[in-house]
């Protein structure tokens, strides 16, 4: 966790073109408000960081988790366990952050494409599994 290493990482992606950054890390947001392009939020709403500048983001309620978690400790039968598909969309772990300000501007067939594989995920038809092992690069 490295705010200020993060910035400086997007700025250099964004001054070598890139138009809009998913800011997967604290840092970025401002990296993509202080050059002006676009920026998809990751874990919360962080549209009041970057009005003009976030679209939207995956928001995570772990809710759904903890009541899951909770449920198995009043029925006796807790153990510890990956819990991580109670974080996916299609168990209400999810969901996409509104897009406020961009509501009125995105063109509605990108809403559309959005709504679409949400309702395939929703469905379960769609599934991204998490990879969380330590990246490996050349």
């Amino acid at each position: 966790f490295d705010p200020p290493k993060a910035k400086e990482a997007a700025v250099a992606q964004i001054d070598a073109g890139v138009d809009v950054i998913y800011a997967e890390r604290f840092g970025v947001i401002e990296a993509a408000v202080e050059k002006k392009i676009l920026a998809i939020s990751n874990m919360s709403d962080q549209s009041s960081l970057g009005p003009d500048t976030v679209i939207t983001g995956p928001v995570w309620d772990m809710y759904p988790t903890v009541e899951q978690a909770i449920k198995l400790v009043k029925a006796g039968v807790f153990t510890a366990q990956d819990y991580g598909d109670f974080s996916r969309m299609a168990k209400g772990g999810s969901y996409l952050a509104p897009y406020h300000k961009f509501d009125k501007t995105l063109p509605a067939e990108v809403k559309d494409l959005v709504e679409k594989k949400k309702a395939e995920i929703l469905e379960g038809n769609f599934r991204v599994d998490v990879d969380e092992n330590t990246p490996v690069s050349d």
